[in-house]
């Protein structure tokens, strides 16, 4: 046991999270996210591949080929209304016409929700769905 101290949960602040796809090929999946999602990608790991990080601004997404004979489960196949990732960002316009003059999958064109969210909903080469939304109230945060 440490002597350290230590904090209580009401004192830590948590930082972010980074989602960690699987999927078949991280190689391809971090080239798709920084040519169409324009993402940079941070790294690749191990040879053959089976981890990448790209990342955008203070968003980070991670890669993880799936194991052999395994098949990639994006929310979706699990549940007919899901999405895999949440980004907030702060031009949701902006972000759908660069992403629609880059061939994006545009599953949903930016809408504003009843709960005052204004959203653009994207499928990614292997089926992930991420949703990019701006607050336009306080009470979608």
């Amino acid at each position: 046991m440490s002597n350290a101290p230590t904090k209580t949960a009401e004192k830590v602040s948590f930082q972010g999270i980074n989602p960690h796809f699987v999927v078949p090929d991280v190689v391809a999946s971090a080239e798709y996210y920084r040519d169409v999602f324009g993402f940079t990608i941070h790294g690749v790991f191990f040879e053959p591949p089976v981890f990448a990080i790209v990342g955008r601004d203070d968003v980070v997404i991670q890669f993880g080929r799936v194991d052999d004979g395994e098949l990639v489960a994006p929310n979706r196949k699990r549940r007919e209304e899901a999405l895999d990732a949440y980004v907030w960002v702060d031009d949701v316009d902006a972000l759908y016409a660069e992403l629609k003059a880059k061939g994006a999958k545009i599953l949903e064109e930016p809408v504003l929700r009843f709960y005052k969210c204004y959203e653009l909903v994207v499928e990614d080469l292997n089926g992930y769905v991420l949703v990019f939304a701006r607050d336009t109230a306080t009470d979608c945060r």
